[in-house]
């Protein structure tokens, strides 16, 4: 099992969007080392779901993948926002991978706060200059982010 984090403008689909659909395919990713981030992931590997582009970014919930990665089909539609016209069916450029909804946190795990803990140093979310909407996060990262839930900010 490996872990990732999953960054998502809470305006355009939020932990509570993912709760009420409870899987959704996880479209739109359009940077090459994210994307191959998601064509590492596989059913079972557990999700940081991270809320971006907001007034308080932080983890926000808990996701696993439910399906490996597969073609994006939004690459494909003219209509979409996302399409790539250089993107074919037979070599398509962008893929995606489907998120179920675990648990939403009992508070945000804001970005500051993980920033301020050493034992984060190293963690890409963490850098200055990151902006990957995908990330690798290690097992020990994954358990003491999540342990930060029941401690007051």
């Amino acid at each position: 099992m490996n872990y990732w984090l999953m960054k998502s403008e809470p305006d355009e689909f939020s932990i509570d969007d993912l709760r009420q659909r409870k899987t959704e395919p996880w479209s739109g990713v359009r940077n090459y080392q994210a994307r191959n981030f998601m064509r590492a992931m596989r059913a079972g590997d557990g999700v940081l779901f991270y809320h971006s582009s907001c007034a308080e970014p932080g983890v926000a919930g808990v996701a696993s993948v439910v399906a490996s990665a597969y073609p994006d089909p939004t690459q494909f539609d003219p209509k979409s926002d996302y399409f790539d016209a250089k993107s074919t069916r037979a070599e398509p450029r962008w893929s995606l991978v489907d998120v179920k909804f675990k648990r939403k946190l009992k508070r945000v795990l804001a970005l500051t706060e993980l920033k301020d803990r050493r034992e984060l140093d190293g963690f890409a979310l963490v850098r200055a200059g990151n902006r990957l909407s995908v990330l690798p996060v290690t097992r020990a990262q994954w358990d003491f982010i999540l342990s930060l839930e029941g401690t007051a900010a």
